[in-house]
């Protein structure tokens, strides 16, 4: 059974209902799909749930965070950022002392 539309890892849908989401992953030999939705819900379904879909071609989120378990405050928080940096410095240092 060919599954129509041919649909591609990493592109994105939405169903007839208007929920986006994401192929993340397709099994040729049981002919399954994993979709990945916006929430960040997981779903498998095989080629004859895809048809009932009518999934439809969509440009993906300018927000990626949606999927993510990542707040909008978390990925903005400029102490997040500093605490990286300072990590980073940290490895950075080792690094170039030569300690292994």
């Amino acid at each position: 059974m060919t599954i129509e539309p041919t649909p591609r890892i990493g592109d994105w849908y939405k169903n007839t209902i208007g929920d986006a989401f994401e192929v993340v992953a397709q099994d040729l030999d049981d002919e399954t799909l994993e979709l990945q939705y916006y929430d960040g819900t997981l779903e498998e379904l095989d080629a004859e749930t895809w048809a009932y879909m009518h999934p439809e071609p969509i440009e993906p989120p300018e927000d990626w965070t949606g999927s993510m378990d990542v707040d909008r405050e978390d990925s903005q928080n400029p102490e997040i950022w500093t605490e990286t940096e300072d990590w980073l410095r940290q490895l950075e240092r080792i690094d170039n002392t030569g300690v292994r």
